[in-house]
């Protein structure tokens, strides 16, 4: 008679407990020391039943604070419109932002992307980075470069809030995104900001459109890193 393998024990018992609705998306579960008590199992047998969780994105383990239910996963695809407000609000999860830099450069300081949003020389960009969340969780992180001409100003305290949403505040609609996906493995910096250890990040990039007083404009260039955990690319047929 097969024995089944002790941690896919400890994987079922979590595993039921998120089915049954015990432990709900961004819960916290017991530590692998909470857990080898439970069972009597090695600290080994129980790291690797976490990590199997991990593959099967069931939860996240964030270094430092522990392991936490997933929430469902977010697919992006080349079509996909979604803002990253959306897509936490599709999964159960509130959406957050934190402002972590800004300020205005110059476009010929970014020749590569003054290029793709057809800037002339000279002029002012907004540049800011933002870290996104998901019930307080570190998920994303942004990095943005939006042209004067056509947005001249921006209430810093917004950006720590949805942007899209200050955009249609100021008689903006986003009119949809040129999209680039790739995956890519996180700088460290990226690492901590985004509080893992390790994994792939879905890495995308969007020249967005808008209109405004009837007039369609480039608005901006903006990068996004998604912790891989949570977010992964849909590859085109």
């Amino acid at each position: 008679m097969k024995t089944t393998p002790k941690y896919t024990i400890v994987e079922d018992y979590l595993i039921n407990r998120i089915n049954t609705g015990e432990l709900k998306v961004g819960d916290q579960i017991e530590t692998e020391e909470q857990l080898a008590e439970l069972f009597g199992y090695s600290r080994m047998t129980i790291n690797k039943a976490l990590n199997r969780l991990v593959e099967k994105k069931q939860i996240t383990r964030i270094s430092g604070k522990g392991s936490f239910v997933s929430s469902s996963h977010v697919t992006k695809s080349l079509e996909s419109q979604s803002s990253f407000t959306e897509d936490m609000k599709s999964i159960g999860l509130l959406p957050g932002s934190k402002l972590l830099t800004y300020e205005l450069i110059k476009s010929n300081e970014i020749p590569v992307i003054s290029k793709k949003l057809n800037l002339k020389e000279n002029i002012f960009v907004h540049h800011f980075v933002r870290l996104r969340t998901g019930n307080g969780t570190p998920i994303a992180i942004s990095y943005n470069y939006v042209s004067t001409e056509v947005l001249p100003a921006i209430n810093v305290e917004s950006l720590n809030h949805s942007f899209y949403d200050y955009l249609k505040s100021l008689g903006y609609t986003v009119l949809g995104s040129e999209l680039e996906m790739e995956a890519v493995l996180p700088t460290t910096e990226q690492k901590k900001l985004l509080q893992i250890d390790q994994g792939a990040l879905l890495k995308s990039k969007a020249i967005t459109t808008v209109s405004f007083d009837g007039k369609e404009r480039i608005l901006g260039y903006f990068e996004t890193f998604y912790n891989g955990n949570i977010y992964t690319y849909k590859f085109n047929k």
